[in-house]
C-alpha cells in the first residue's frame, strides 16, 4: 500500500497544485520527504515558500491539519509549524488531499549541536518541554519524536517540528513510532498515547545527542539504557531525569522540565547535584555582576536622597530660627 502510495504521489518540480474549494495554486518546486501518509514538497505561492503535504488518503491529511489546528491554538507555543490552507485536487486519475504548513528553515537538531556546541541542549530542550506540556493540555500526544523531525529554526534558536504525522489523541494507540524512541521496543512501557510516552522520546532524544549514530539494541530494559548513557560524559549531567523519563515516572513535561532546570548546579530534586554547565557559569556571573552594579547604584542614590532630605532640613532650620 505505501509503494503505490508513494507511486500515486510523486510529481514533478514545476507541477501546479490548485485546491478545489479555495482555489489557490501553488508550484512544486522540489520534494522534502515522504513517508507512509503521504509527500512533503517545497512550493511557492506567489513570493511565498511553503511545504505541501499531499496524500490520497484524505482522513489522515484531515487528522494533521487538525493537530496544527491545535497548535495553533496554543498562544506563544511554536512546536509545529502555522497551517495555511487545507484542500483537495481533482485529476482525472482522481482526488488527492493536501494541506498547506509555514516551510520551517533552520539546521536539524543534530546539525545545529554539531555547529554551536553541547551546551544549547539543555536551553532547546527545556523549551521543547514547555511546548510538549503545551500540547499535551490540548490532548495531544506527540508520538514519533525524533531528531530527523526537528529543526532549529532562528533568529532566535528554537525548536520546531516539521512534521506531526505521528501526533496522536490522548488515550488512543500509538500510530507512528521510530524504534529507537519508541519505550515498546526498549520494553519500557506500552505505546498508548500518554504524556510518558512523549517523554520518554525526549529522553531519548537527549541520548540521541551524543549517539548521532544511535546504537543497536541488544536486550533491552532499563540497565542497557543506562550503560549507554554511563558511557558519555556529556549525559551524566542529566543522568537523573533520564532515569526517572525511562521509567515512565513523570506525570508532566512540567515536572520533567523542573527537574531539567535543575541539571544547572542549582539544588536538584531528583538527588543529584551535578556541576554547571560552561553557559551557565557564565549566565550566572554576568547575573551576579548586574546585581552588584544595581545594588552599587542603589546605595548612591539612597546617599544621595538622604544627603538631600538632610541640608533640606538644615536650611529650614536656619531659616525659621533667623526669623
Amino acid at each position: 500500500m505505501n509503494h503505490a502510495l508513494k507511486n500515486q504521489c510523486n510529481f514533478k518540480p514545476g507541477t501546479v497544485i490548485q485546491g478545489k474549494w479555495h482555489g489557490h495554486r501553488y508550484i512544486l518546486l522540489k520534494e522534502l520527504g515522504r513517508g507512509a501518509n503521504g509527500t512533503v514538497y517545497l512550493v511557492k505561492k506567489g513570493d511565498v515558500e511553503a511545504a505541501l503535504k499531499i496524500s490520497t488518503n484524505s482522513m489522515s491529511i484531515t487528522a494533521e491539519a487538525n493537530v496544527l489546528k491545535s497548535f495553533a491554538k496554543v498562544q506563544g507555543h511554536f512546536l509545529g509549524p502555522s497551517l495555511l490552507d487545507v484542500d483537495d485536487w481533482v485529476l482525472k486519475d482522481g482526488r488527492y488531499s493536501f494541506y498547506v504548513m509555514e516551510y520551517v528553515k533552520g539546521p536539524g537538531l543534530q546539525a545545529f549541536l554539531d555547529a554551536k556546541g553541547k551546551d544549547w541542549v539543555l536551553p532547546l530542550f527545556l523549551q521543547l518541554l514547555d511546548d510538549i506540556g503545551q500540547l499535551h493540555q490540548n490532548g495531544w500526544i506527540f508520538g514519533d519524536l525524533k531528531p530527523e523531525n526537528l529543526i532549529v529554526a532562528g533568529p532566535a534558536p528554537r525548536i520546531r517540528c516539521i512534521d506531526v504525522g505521528g501526533t496522536t489523541l490522548n488515550g488512543r494507540s500509538i500510530k507512528e513510532y521510530t524504534e529507537f524512541f519508541d519505550r515498546g521496543y526498549w520494553g519500557m512501557g506500552s505505546r498508548r498515547a500518554e504524556p510518558s510516552y512523549d517523554l520518554f522520546a525526549v529522553a531519548m532524544v537527549i541520548v540521541s545527542t551524543a549517539y548521532p549514530g544511535h546504537f543497536q539494541k541488544k536486550e533491552g530494559g532499563l540497565a542497557e539504557l543506562l550503560s549507554a548513557v554511563s558511557q558519555k560524559s556529556e549525559l551524566k549531567i542529566y543522568k537523573p531525569v533520564l532515569v526517572k523519563a525511562m521509567q515512565g515516572r513523570y506525570s508532566s513535561a512540567a515536572e520533567m522540565r523542573t527537574d531539567l532546570l535543575f541539571c544547572t548546579g542549582r539544588p536538584n530534586p531528583v538527588g543529584n547535584t551535578p556541576q554547571p554547565t560552561r553557559s551557565a557559569l557564565k549566565q550566572a556571573s554576568r547575573r551576579a555582576q548586574s546585581v552588584k552594579v544595581r545594588k552599587k547604584k542603589s546605595r548612591i542614590g539612597e546617599t544621595f536622597y538622604i544627603v538631600t532630605v538632610m541640608a533640606i532640613l538644615y536650611i529650614v532650620y536656619i531659616v525659621m530660627y533667623l526669623t
